[in-house]
């Protein structure tokens, strides 16, 4: 296997489940991928997904291996988020579907019965499409060979396909605030609400009815947790040693070359970014050019403060709102920079695990959506983005934040792709601006060569803990078990 991030890692507990003996190799020092921390000094950070949805997913993992659940620890959250806009309208969202419905009524003067609605719309997506997209390989006949599935195509035209975010928002919910609340969530998979199809208001269910989640210990202890398992049951791993090559005979994968060894094996699945994967590993093999020159999904620019003092009015989780949501995924997918008043999101896992910060600081993820690398002048781009980023806090927030800001450090789209092999540095790799995205999406096989398969943030279902995961499952459904 190639690649140790959280679809590979799953990927490997549930080849050793179906017999397999399994070795992953990874050119990091440590498994996660995105999903790892960093340390700065007292400060601890998970330094990449900080939210976390669906941890069945998981549970599932412990128990194929015949272990009890409770090998993960986490906490549901009773307030998923804490929501502020520039006017100085701000509310804490709570977990509970009813409940959050009368409180951003309150706080954004938008109708109860209205986002009642748009919870009812986004639950009914779910359970008409959740199997097909979120469980099933889109791109094997026998996946549209049920009833259960036949039932969820012929409720396409009512499901936002044909349809923006956006426009399906505006539409229900008739509320500014609420519009852009609903529409960050096109941000879970890296996309635009006004190009992405109506059909992504499939996520807002899997934070207000299936739950939203923190690892007691933090975003890391997910990696960790699988990563152990893995070792449990025999899996093997090589850090520090890079692939060079997919070994290819006959149109049969039949091992890799690692440090110019070659390695052979039965099965070769790849963790790594779909493009790199065939640009570097297969470069003989044909993909088409419109398969990898695909939009790519925005990247992130996050920084990792240390700051003084302690504040009520923050969550675990935290959104700033931009004025202007529009122009700010136009500077993203269209400029390709970054506008002057970006939406800030702000996770201090300090609110849940005090060991993350000393007495009377927190530490801060401070992250603000950016587009992916294409040569960009990041370090001026960094620097004004940074200065904005301070200027709209201290105006939101009535602070002096540089004053506060102990530690600092930094992880922009160059960094990313370096340290995780993601394409120009985009999360979730391909975007999802268009009605057929998710039909677009690699596979998790290749239709050409036998017994080599994908897994991960880069191929279907999508990019994301619950995506990577779900990609993992699919991919074990595709496998036949050596006994």
């Amino acid at each position: 296997m190639i690649g140790a991030g959280i679809g590979g890692l799953a990927s490997s507990v549930r080849l050793a489940a179906k017999g397999y003996s399994v070795t992953v190799i990874e050119a990091n020092a440590k498994p996660g991928g995105k999903l790892t921390e960093i340390n700065n000094g007292a400060f601890r950070f998970d330094a990449g997904p900080s939210l976390f949805t669906m941890p069945e997913l998981v549970d599932e993992l412990f128990a194929l291996s015949g272990q009890a659940k409770e090998s993960t620890d986490y906490e549901r959250l009773s307030h998923v988020c804490n929501y502020f806009y520039p006017d100085g309208t701000s509310f804490s969202a709570s977990s509970d579907p009813e409940q959050f419905s009368k409180d951003a009524a309150a706080a954004t003067g938008a109708s109860v019965k209205q986002i009642k609605k748009q919870l009812s719309k986004s639950r009914f997506i779910y359970n008409s499409t959740g199997y097909l997209f979120l469980e099933r390989s889109l791109h094997k006949v026998r996946s549209y060979l049920s009833f259960r599935v036949f039932l969820s195509l012929l409720k396409l035209p009512f499901l936002g396909v044909f349809s923006t975010m956006n426009k399906s928002n505006a539409g229900r919910l008739k509320n500014d605030k609420m519009v852009q609340l609903f529409n960050r969530y096109a941000t879970y998979n890296g996309s635009n609400p006004y190009k992405a199809p109506g059909i992504l208001n499939i996520i807002p269910h899997l934070e207000f009815s299936r739950g939203a989640y923190f690892p007691k210990g933090g975003m890391i202890e997910i990696t960790k947790s699988i990563y152990n398992l893995a070792i449990s049951q025999g899996v093997a791993f090589k850090f520090n040693q890079k692939v060079d090559q997919i070994l290819i005979e006959n149109e049969l994968a039949v091992g890799v070359v690692c440090n110019g060894e070659s390695i052979k094996s039965d099965l070769v699945v790849c963790n790594m970014d779909v493009y790199h994967a065939y640009t570097k590993l297969m470069p003989k093999e044909k993909i088409t050019t419109k398969k990898l020159n695909q939009e790519r999904s925005s990247s992130a620019l996050i920084f990792y403060w240390g700051v003084k003092g302690n504040y009520q009015n923050l969550d675990l989780h935290n959104i700033f709102f931009s004025s202007d949501y529009a122009e700010e995924f136009n500077s993203i997918f269209q400029k390709k920079s970054i506008c002057d008043d970006p939406t800030v999101y702000i996770n201090i896992s300090s609110k849940k695990a005090k060991t993350d910060a000393p007495e009377g600081h927190e530490n801060w993820f401070v992250m603000i959506n950016v587009p992916s690398n294409i040569g960009q002048n990041w370090d001026e781009m960094i620097q004004n983005a940074r200065r904005d980023i301070v200027a709209k806090l201290n105006k939101m927030m009535q602070i002096d934040l540089e004053e506060l800001i102990v530690s600092e450090d930094i992880l922009d789209p160059r960094l990313i792709e370096s340290r995780t092999q993601s394409y120009q540095g985009s999360l979730y790799g391909t975007a999802s601006n268009s009605k057929m995205a998710a039909f677009f999406r690699h596979p998790n096989f290749s239709k050409k060569i036998s017994n080599l398969y994908f897994c991960g943030g880069s191929v279907h279902p999508g990019g994301g803990i619950p995506l990577a995961l779900s990609s993992a499952k699919i991919l074990d459904s595709l496998i036949k078990p050596v006994y």
